[in-house]
């Protein structure tokens, strides 16, 4: 009996190496949700962008092609921002691939978790998938926004942008009790070939009662402000910039500010 047991067991994980597939993510937020998902094992290569010590393919707009085949991966993960037509030529014969969404509201965070868990059949992922639309909405609840006026700025490689109405973030902060008065319908970017050219200028547009930084050192991420009569909270933008799951510990930061006891005690 005791012979059986092992015997099955060795064919158990036999099975179960054999189904795992070799993923690509070619993007943080994906990663996120790979590893929210339990999945992170899974994962061979991501991009350079990554928080992960794996291979580096290169990144959303430029897969690095060489890299991706080298790492013969079953499944390539990337987003919406790559185009069709190079996703095509970087995708090795034999590998699939896949594109999520997540950048323009909450509810394509929330698709994607369920796409992933139907492509890998993750035990316990559809109770996560299934969990998550609540769980960051209760999360949200628990900020006391208390209807502030507030804008959500980012920066990478120096140009400022704002994230509007047809954002995940706008979603987030919105359930959170605030209100964003960005009126752009995706993200503002900032520079002299654009309608509003500064900061200063979009916040004498908007007049904010709170503008709040996403601050990201790894990645170059910040955006450096001195404006009166405004409050700015800076925020650690590794919770806030990606589209996943990790958003749950960015309420959890803002809760830690707006909570009903910290703000009286500021």
């Amino acid at each position: 009996m005791k012979k059986l047991f092992l015997l099955a067991s060795v064919l158990f994980l036999t099975a179960s190496s054999a189904e795992a597939k070799r993923i690509v993510s070619q993007s943080p937020f994906i990663t996120y949700t790979l590893e929210y998902l339990g999945l992170s094992d899974s994962i061979v290569g991501v991009s350079r962008y990554d928080f992960l010590a794996l291979p580096k393919t290169g990144g959303i707009i430029d897969p690095d092609s060489d890299a991706i085949a080298a790492l013969e991966p079953d499944i390539i993960l990337t987003s919406n921002w790559t185009d069709p037509k190079t996703l095509r030529n970087v995708t090795p014969d034999g590998a699939k691939a896949l594109v999520l969404y997540g950048f323009e509201g909450m509810k394509e965070v929330e698709k994607s978790l369920r796409v992933l868990t139907k492509e890998f059949d993750v035990p316990g992922g559809k109770a996560k998938a299934d969990a998550f639309p609540s769980a960051w909405r209760s999360e949200a609840r628990k900020v006391c926004g208390g209807g502030r006026r507030v804008l959500i700025l980012s920066s990478c490689v120096g140009s400022p942008f704002s994230f509007g109405r047809r954002t995940y973030l706008f979603d987030l902060f919105t359930e959170a009790g605030f209100r964003v008065v960005e009126d752009h319908e995706t993200i503002r970017h900032m520079n002299p070939s654009e309608p509003i050219k500064t900061i200063s200028g979009l916040v004498s547009r908007t007049r904010p009662e709170i503008v709040f930084v996403l601050h990201d050192a790894d990645h170059g991420c910040a955006v450096n402000l001195d404006i009166p009569d405004v409050e700015v909270i800076e925020l650690d933008g590794n919770h806030f910039v990606y589209p996943a799951p990790i958003l749950l510990k960015g309420l959890k930061d803002l809760q830690d500010i707006f909570s009903a006891d910290n703000r009286k005690a500021s």
